[in-house]
C-alpha cells in the first residue's frame, strides 16, 4: 500500500439532466427559502413527492461502478468515445466535484490540467495565478520562486505575465496552466484533452515535457483521442465505455479493442441537414461511405489495406466548375491530408442540376488509429465554398494487417512514409 497513488473503488457520478445548476445565495434567498420550507413540506404531504418536485428531472450515470488502482510512479491512459465519462473521472480525481457514491483517493500533491480556465482566478495576474496554485498544492513560495522563471518561458507569456488572467485567451491560458502543472512538479499529474486548444508548436513542447515527467517517476493519468500519444506515453490503459470500465490492462490490448469497437458503427453516413457547415444551396453531398480493399462497405480496414471513400452528391442549381474534396483527420482536428478529385486530372463537375458519385482510392499509409473524414465541394475559379460537412465518417485502421503483421513497435506518429536508407558510412 505504500507505493500506493491512486485507489477508485466502486465509483458512481450521477447527474441530472435539464436540472438547474446551483446558484449563489444572497442573503435574501435564504431568507425567502426559510419562510417557504414549511410550505413545501406541506405540498409533499397533501400532493405526494412528485409535485413538490423538482425532482422530476431525468438523472443519468456519468461514472458507475468503476474500480482500479495506480501505482507511484505509473502512467495509465483513458480512452473512450465523447460523453464516456472521461473528464468526470478526472474531476473528481481532482476535487473539483463530489462523486454520488464510491470512494476516490489520491496520495500526493495532484496537478489538473482539464478545462481552459480551470484552476485560474480571471481577475488576479498571471504570476498571481502561479503563486496561488503552487500555494494550492501545498509548496512554499521559495519553491515556486525557484520555478517561476521556467514557467513563464516555458508558457511564453512573459510580455502579459502582470496581466489579469481574464484579458488571456484561451491559448495563453493552456499554455500557462500546463506550465504550472508541470513544472510546479505535483506527485500525481492529471491531463485531459486539453491540449487540443494549443497551436502545433507549443503541442509539441507539451508531449516532449510529458514525456520528461512521465520517465522521470511521477503518476500521470492522461487521456486523449490521440490513440498514438497515449501509445507512446502510457504502459497500461483503461477503456471507458457509458461510464464504466470496459477493459484495462496493457495500453496496445485498450487501443486495439476501442478501435474494434468502432466496427459496429454505421459504416454508410446519410449526412444529416444540421452537419452541412456550408451550404451554397448549389451543391449538396448527400451520402458518405467508406469501402476496404474488396468494395465492401465497412467504418475499419486493416493496417495497410488500402481502401477507397465514395460520395453521392446532388447538383441543386448551376455550377460552373467544381472541385469535389475530402481530408483526413485525426479525432482532435488536425489535418493529415487533403485530396480533391481534380488532382488526379479528373474534370471539374459543371452543370445545373443531377445526381453524382465521386470515389476516391487511397494507397493507405496510415498507422493503426482512428481518423476522421471530412467532405467538400468548392468552386474551381472563385474558391467560393459550395458545401462542407467536418467529421462526415469514421474510420478505424486496425493495428494488424489481414496477414496478421503490425508495424514496428518502435514506429510511432499517424503516417507510414516510404524512406530509403543509406548504408552507415565511417566518416
Amino acid at each position: 500500500m505504500n507505493d500506493m497513488a491512486i485507489k477508485v473503488e466502486n465509483l458512481g457520478k450521477q447527474y441530472r439532466i435539464g436540472g438547474q445548476q446551483a446558484r449563489y445565495k444572497t442573503l435574501r434567498d435564504t431568507i425567502a427559502d426559510g419562510f417557504k420550507s414549511p410550505f413545501r413540506r406541506m405540498s409533499r404531504l397533501v400532493h405526494g413527492e412528485a409535485y413538490a418536485g423538482a425532482d422530476l428531472h431525468e438523472s443519468i450515470w456519468a461514472l458507475k461502478d468503476v474500480s482500479f488502482e495506480v501505482r507511484q510512479g505509473e502512467v495509465l491512459g483513458i480512452i473512450g468515445r465523447n460523453g464516456a465519462g472521461k473528464t468526470t473521472l478526472l474531476k473528481v480525481l481532482s476535487r473539483i466535484t463530489e462523486p454520488t457514491e464510491g470512494a476516490a483517493d489520491v496520495w500526493g500533491r495532484v496537478g489538473s490540467l482539464l478545462e481552459v480556465g480551470v484552476g485560474f482566478h480571471p481577475e488576479l495576474t498571471g504570476r498571481e495565478n502561479v503563486y496561488l496554485n503552487g500555494a494550492i498544492l501545498g509548496m512554499r513560495k521559495a519553491e515556486i520562486d525557484r520555478k517561476y522563471d521556467e514557467i513563464v518561458i516555458f508558457a511564453g507569456v512573459k510580455r502579459f505575465i502582470d496581466t489579469p488572467m481574464k484579458h488571456y485567451s484561451s491559448g495563453m491560458q493552456v499554455r500557462l496552466a500546463f506550465a504550472i502543472a508541470a513544472y510546479l512538479e505535483p506527485e500525481v499529474l492529471l491531463i485531459d484533452e486539453v491540449l487540443a486548444v494549443g497551436d502545433i508548436g507549443f503541442q509539441r513542447k507539451c508531449f516532449n515535457k510529458m514525456d520528461e515527467v512521465a520517465y522521470g517517476g511521477r503518476t500521470v493519468i492522461f487521456v486523449s483521442h490521440n490513440m498514438e500519444a497515449v501509445r507512446s506515453l502510457c504502459s497500461r490503459g483503461i477503456w471507458l465505455e457509458d461510464g464504466r470500465i470496459t477493459y484495462e490492462g496493457d495500453i496496445s490490448s485498450a487501443i486495439k479493442m476501442y478501435l474494434e469497437s468502432y466496427s459496429s458503427m454505421e459504416a454508410k453516413v446519410n449526412i444529416a441537414e444540421e452537419d452541412h457547415v456550408v451550404d451554397s444551396g448549389l451543391l449538396r453531398i448527400n451520402k458518405v461511405f467508406i469501402l476496404d480493399s474488396e468494395g465492401r462497405v465497412t467504418s475499419r480496414i486493416h493496417y495497410r489495406e488500402d481502401f477507397s471513400v465514395g460520395m453521392e452528391l446532388e447538383m441543386l442549381g448551376k455550377v460552373e466548375s467544381a472541385r469535389i474534396g475530402l481530408g483526413v483527420n485525426t479525432p482532435g482536428g488536425q489535418r493529415i491530408s487533403t485530396a480533391h478529385h481534380t488532382d488526379a486530372g479528373v474534370a471539374a463537375l459543371s452543370g445545373s442540376s443531377g445526381k453524382y458519385r465521386a470515389t476516391a482510392s487511397f494507397k493507405n499509409r496510415l498507422m493503426p488509429g482512428l481518423y476522421i473524414i471530412s467532405v467538400g465541394a468548392h468552386e474551381g475559379l472563385s474558391g467560393k465554398g459550395l458545401d462542407y460537412v467536418p467529421g462526415a465518417v469514421d474510420l478505424s485502421v486496425l493495428g494488424s494487417s489481414k496477414e496478421g503483421e503490425g508495424p514496428d513497435p518502435a514506429n510511432q506518429g499517424l503516417v507510414e512514409m516510404s524512406i530509403d536508407w543509406t548504408e552507415v558510412e565511417k566518416l
